[in-house]
């Protein structure tokens, strides 16, 4: 098992998980985070810090396509250890929905 991470962090991008992982397995995109699914140690201290429910384990149903999202990205993105501000309008698209569809952005973010 792992855990993975959805479309509630796209546009809202809290990084509290990210300041409470032990083995560093965060990475940045320019509007979300992803875990690496190889990195993470499935010891679940991420999932009750996401303030939008974004993180989730991998058995989860239907959870495959955020499983090759998180892949790909953590393969690509610049690694992420330390807590940042999230965007100022992050309050505006927690409860939006279709947000990976309107929203993604394949763009790195800046990492550490």
């Amino acid at each position: 098992m792992t855990y993975i991470v959805n479309e509630n962090c796209i546009k809202c991008k809290f990084t509290d998980c990210v300041e409470v992982c032990p083995v560093d397995c965060f990475y940045e995109g320019e509007n979300m985070l992803v875990i690496h699914p190889d990195e993470c140690i499935d010891c679940g201290v991420c999932e009750p810090e996401c303030p939008v429910d974004a993180i989730k384990p991998d058995t989860e149903p239907d959870i495959d396509k955020w499983l090759e999202v998180n892949r790909e990205y953590a393969e690509k993105w610049p690694n992420i250890t330390q807590k940042k501000a999230s965007p100022k309008d992050a309050d505006n698209y927690r409860e939006e929905a279709g947000k990976f569809d309107k929203y993604f952005s394949d763009t790195p973010g800046d990492g550490d």
